[in-house]
């Protein structure tokens, strides 16, 4: 049997509150679960998250495997790290698979690098020294170009 830890909807029509559940993988979204561990209420400004770290720590150690909102929602409130403490490292997950392999994280981080790069070959000394030299190739540049010509 997997066991999720996700969210389960509740609350009015277009005004969603959910519930933070531990429930089987096969089980409908708002079917039977096994325990609620916390509330999650977006539509707060800011968004309130209640969450029982103890409860929530406990099934992860059993190996209940958290959704990636879910994921976000215990990173937030604490409990993700104090996991990946205890597990000594990163953990794999679906959310931390998407953020390695996701091509789009690869290429904002290859844009953030670019700029960096771009900034510091700027101000080397190589530019002034290549502008002192072509005068005298200036010469023979303008041989090779007549010598085309011909």
């Amino acid at each position: 049997m997997s066991v999720k830890i996700r969210l389960m909807r509740m609350g009015k029509k277009k005004h969603p509150t959910y519930r933070v559940v531990v429930a089987d993988s096969r089980s409908p979204r708002d079917g039977r679960n096994i325990e609620t561990i916390g509330h999650y209420r977006p539509r707060q400004d800011p968004s309130v998250s209640d969450i029982d770290g103890e409860k929530a720590l406990a099934w992860l150690r059993k190996g209940a495997q958290p959704t990636e909102q879910v994921q976000k929602l215990l990173t937030v409130s604490g409990v993700w790290a104090q996991f990946e403490s205890e597990k000594g490292g990163r953990v794999d997950t679906k959310l931390a698979r998407r953020r390695l392999d996701d091509p789009k994280a690869a290429a904002k981080k290859a844009k953030k690098a670019e700029p960096a790069e771009a900034a510091t070959p700027a101000p080397e000394p190589e530019p002034p020294a290549a502008s002192d030299a072509p005068a005298p190739e200036d010469g023979a540049g303008d041989a090779a170009e007549e010598s085309g010509d011909e």
